[in-house]
């Protein structure tokens, strides 16, 4: 069996290997014949773009975009087809201007009405204790020493209840939910009623009937700031501290490359979670990579390619159906479709060993330039070393600093850092700049040449990199029920960004039933007799 695969690859590469050196023969002359119309029309033509990808344009170019040598072989492009910009295009950036805008005015609403329900929270019971002194100061009775201690717990109160307040309400935003938090909401209307209604008692029993017992009015006050400190301690129970308890176990799987984590969320609704994921995403999923799937992509293109449907009916024509010259013809025909779909199902079954000697082929250049990678920076490391000690025995002024150390010692490692990053298909992940900052980062701590290899050896978590190369400006949460919804066992829903979208699956712990079984410490004793004699 392995005989006949390896005899049937080699003929095939042969067989190819000859016929694609005729096709490549035609296809050049096709493509420059091509050429020279398209240099001669001198006309620009605006296509519409595909949709900006989330690592940038040069992800999606994979190997085209930067050379073996950044600055060497620099090469200007010019053309306005570059910039140039489609009808739908000016629509897109038009929507997300707009979104944009509502996002940033919705936000602004909401803190201003946090502002200013904050302020009538507030100014509530300072009001209760000066309009008694505005409007009948001479019908109050004089304030004892129990009423003076008041003031000074409710002012104490106050000011707990605004730094409570500002810990939990007051913080930067983290993201923007396309539905309002249902908890958050439902404790606004709660204190709004909550203050309304003492406005109302206060109003009906002590304006009105200008109340003189004003200890009862500041004792009212204080009652009311005791409230507010009991609903804070709600806020704190229902957004912070009922989320704590795992409830749920959550599959996240990245819809191109299957990359896949799981995590313990508590008692969410889905947009919640949603949000609670995309921070995990950040810092757990490795940077998304379109280029590691263009190989795959090819691969399969070419064996489509490859492949030749024939049309075994249109081969003859119509003919009547008597006749035994008919019949032959049918013969042949029907024949000859057997041995073409016999032979491109050989050609597919050999496929397998095309791509074990990819990957093994592939394997074997990583491991290689790698090699000369780690050698090429201990080298310029070994160099940074002798002229830290040359550095000493000269004047101070004349002291070079960790930008101009990693500037000076970069060419030395620069080409077999480009070539291996080309070979592992990161080179947009990581511009020149950034490597040299990244160096003299590693020159002004002190590191060894394995700390600065690292983050391109090993592929790090989304926020490694640069903003430009991740940063989404938008996710999109779809979901069959309603994001404000809880999380249940079985929930599925997509995070859908540019690029990819992230597919979540939620299912419930289980219940788990302990019991104990009892162990005797008499049942661990044991007596050890021995022999007076024993055999020699």
């Amino acid at each position: 069996m392995d005989t006949e695969s390896t005899y049937s690859g080699y003929s095939y590469y042969s067989g190819r290997s000859r016929g694609s050196h005729r096709h490549g023969e035609r296809s050049r002359d096709r493509h420059k014949t091509r050429s020279k119309d398209s240099r001669s029309e001198k006309s620009v033509t605006i296509n519409t773009p595909p949709a900006e990808p989330l690592l940038g344009d040069s992800a999606v170019r994979g190997e085209q975009v930067q050379d073996d040598n950044w600055g060497e072989t620099t090469t200007a492009v010019t053309g306005t087809s570059e910039h140039s910009l489609s009808q739908e295009d000016i629509v897109r950036i038009t929507k997300d201007l707009e979104d944009s805008v509502g996002l940033d005015c919705r936000r602004y609403f909401t803190l201003t009405l946090a502002v200013i329900l904050g302020l009538l929270v507030f100014l509530t019971p300072l009001a209760f204790l000066v309009l008694p002194h505005i409007l009948w100061p001479e019908r109050l009775q004089s304030c004892g020493t129990a009423c003076e201690g008041l003031f000074i717990s409710v002012a104490f109160k106050l000011l707990i209840l605004l730094l409570a307040v500002w810990a939990l309400f007051f913080r930067p935003p983290r993201a923007g939910l396309p539905r309002v938090f249902v908890f958050r909401a439902l404790l606004a209307v709660l204190v709004l009623l909550f203050v309304v209604s003492y406005w109302l008692f206060y109003g009906v029993r002590i304006l009105d009937s200008q109340d003189e017992n004003y200890q009862g009015i500041v004792q009212y006050a204080v009652s009311l700031v005791d409230a507010l400190l009991f609903i804070h301690y709600l806020a704190i129970v229902l957004l912070e501290l009922r989320q704590l308890q795992p409830c749920f176990s959550v599959c996240v799987m990245r819809s191109t490359d299957g990359e896949t984590r799981h995590y313990n969320l508590g008692q969410l609704s889905i947009q919640r979670a949603a949000l609670a994921i995309l921070e995990h995403y950040y810092c757990d999923f490795s940077v998304h990579n379109p280029a590691l799937l263009s190989a795959s992509k090819s691969r399969a293109a070419k064996h489509l390619a490859g492949l030749k449907v024939y049309n075994v009916d249109g081969e003859f024509p119509a003919a009547p159906a008597e006749g035994p010259g008919n019949n032959a013809a049918a013969g042949l025909a029907h024949s000859q479709s057997r041995a073409m779909i016999a032979a491109a199902a050989r050609r597919r079954d050999s496929s397998h060993n095309e791509l074990y000697y990819e990957e093994a082929e592939h394997e074997r250049r990583v491991r290689k330039r790698r090699a000369r990678l780690v050698v090429a920076v201990e080298e310029a490391f070994t160099h940074i070393k002798r002229m830290q000690e040359e550095e000493q025995k000269k004047a101070p002024g004349d002291v070079m600093d960790p930008r101009e150390a990693a500037q000076a010692i970069f060419p030395s490692m620069a080409r077999a850092l480009q070539k291996y990053l080309r070979t592992t298909k990161q080179q947009h992940c990581h511009s020149m700049e950034s490597i040299q900052q990244h160096l003299a980062f590693c020159i002004t701590n002190n590191m060894t040449p394995k700390a600065f290899l690292e983050s391109y050896l090993t592929p790090g978590p989304t926020l490694q990199y640069s903003r430009d190369h991740w940063l989404a400006r938008q996710w999109t949460l779809i979901s069959e029920a309603s994001v404000t919804s809880g999380l249940k066992d079985g929930t599925v829903f997509l995070l859908k960004c540019v690029d990819f979208s992230l597919v979540v699956t939620s299912k419930k712990i289980p219940y788990i039933q302990m019991s104990e079984e009892y162990i005797d410490p008499k049942s661990h004793k044991f007596v050890l007799r021995l022999q007076s004699e024993t055999s020699v």
